[in-house]
């Protein structure tokens, strides 16, 4: 039995955005019941050499992003990473969720054979579309997102695996 891209892709990220963003609007009654600064959870890091939590959102959502165009053989949509607030990384999301919403099962399925040349770590390399799906884009993304949950649980948000891994 074969599963197509489109379906592995598709609802993939755009359930995981959802948890995402159900995610950072606990964080924002979390930051507003303690009286803390959203800009602080949005600053906040799991260790000084890594990215913030601002940071894994944007490339959460670059990977969601990138991955369909890549596959669909389109151009892939550039966002500047430009968001300090919580609304202002709501609407990348929310950008992000519209690009999924216009795929078309066709523009995706079949793209497993597709030979795919990326730039990734600075050297170049070829690979199938199913490589980079599911051994590429998928696992940064996953990396990306479980990381912004970490971020926020390390600052006391009341989160746990049904957050994450929503129905």
């Amino acid at each position: 039995m074969s599963v197509s891209m489109y379906a592995i892709a598709i609802p993939t990220f755009q359930k995981q955005l959802a948890s995402l963003e159900a995610i950072l609007d606990k964080a924002a009654e979390h930051a507003s019941a303690r009286k803390i600064d959203m800009a602080v959870l949005l600053g906040s890091r799991l260790y000084p050499d890594m990215f913030n939590l601002t940071r894994q959102v944007q490339l959460a959502t670059d990977f969601a992003k990138a991955a369909p165009a890549r596959l669909a053989g389109l151009e892939v949509p550039s966002f500047p990473d430009k968001e300090t607030t919580l609304p202002e990384l709501k609407e990348r999301l929310a950008r992000t969720q519209a690009l999924l919403a216009g795929y078309k099962p066709e523009q995706l399925d079949g793209s497993e054979t597709k030979q795919l040349t990326l730039k990734i770590g600075g050297q170049e390399m070829t690979i199938s579309g199913q490589d980079y799906l599911l051994h590429v884009a998928l696992p940064n993304f996953y990396f990306h997102c479980a990381t912004a949950y970490g971020i926020l649980r390390h600052n006391g948000l009341e989160i746990g695996k049904r957050d994450f891994v929503r129905r």
